[in-house]
């Protein structure tokens, strides 16, 4: 996680705030930006594989 991101999320946050909230926005920027890494890694499923694999969690 880069530093420029962190400090811009809190510039965004209200006055007041609690440490719920900071950590809740933090998790979420890091999990995009594995998100983003992973399409960059080309580890993405097709829509058809997601289909299999909710399938056999559906069933």
């Amino acid at each position: 996680m880069k530093k420029a991101i962190v400090m811009d999320s809190i510039s965004k946050l209200p006055d007041e705030f609690s440490i719920d909230e900071i950590i809740e926005r933090l998790i979420i920027i890091e999990k995009i930006e594995k998100g983003r890494q992973q399409i960059k890694d080309g580890k993405v499923n097709t829509e058809e594989q997601a289909k299999a694999k909710l399938g056999k969690w559906l069933s």
